[in-house]
């Protein structure tokens, strides 16, 4: 197995893709597990990094027909079979490996490490949200309202808790509240781990979330 896909400004292909005699069996157990492997480590989720694997599986496909181009028809046939089939197994293992990595980072803990009170995380969502940071202020509003009810004892405090741990937690302190907690608990992960964007109305809701769930008032 040899480092990654990527050296300086192109594109690298591993040892385990180069084709030998006999050539490699796209659908191989071992190419398949260590190419998966490979594509689920961090740079491969680059826009420009993905943009680059997407060139050099058009480029493999070019030189594949272009090699073949002076062979017999079934020659040819069976090389642009053999092409396509590798495409597509490599297609699919990047596939499979961006979902594997993001159902692990969507595992992490919620409440970042730091020493930080609901009151600061509130306000420090507030100020992001007024300089249009809209991710920044969803992730702190979640975080503030989970970290508030932990401060009131409503809530255990788990600091290795993930966003969905704290939601089935909060959802069972706060049941009129469940599908907004959950919800938020959703759009938390989709934004901090999924590389979603986050819209000003949804880093509100988890505003009004954390109002609608005692907020800064004390519960009585």
């Amino acid at each position: 197995m040899t480092g990654p896909l990527l050296t300086g400004g192109g594109l690298e292909v591993p040892t385990f893709l180069v084709l030998r005699d006999p050539p490699l069996d796209p659908s191989g157990d071992d190419a398949r597990s260590d190419l998966r492997r490979e594509l689920a480590k961090p740079e491969y989720y680059d826009r420009n990094v993905l943009d680059r694997i997407v060139g050099w599986i058009q480029g493999l496909f070019d030189d594949t027909v272009a090699a073949a181009s002076g062979a017999p028809p079934v020659s040819v046939a069976v090389t642009i079979l053999v092409a396509l089939a590798l495409i597509t197994a490599i297609m699919l293992v990047v596939s499979r490996a961006r979902r594997t990595a993001r159902a692990e980072r969507s595992g992490a803990p919620a409440l970042a490490d730091e020493a930080i009170s609901a009151d600061a995380l509130r306000a420090r969502a507030e100020q992001a949200l007024a300089a249009g940071d809209a991710a920044a202020a969803l992730i702190d509003a979640f975080r503030a309202t989970a970290v508030r009810q932990v401060e009131r004892d409503r809530i255990d405090d788990v600091p290795q808790a993930t966003a969905l741990e704290l939601a089935r937690a909060l959802a069972a302190a706060f049941p009129d509240h469940a599908a907004e907690i959950h919800r938020g608990a959703g759009l938390f992960d989709e934004v901090l781990y999924g590389d979603h964007p986050a819209t000003v109305d949804q880093a509100r809701s988890l505003l009004s979330l954390d109002d609608a769930l005692g907020g800064r008032a004390v519960r009585r």
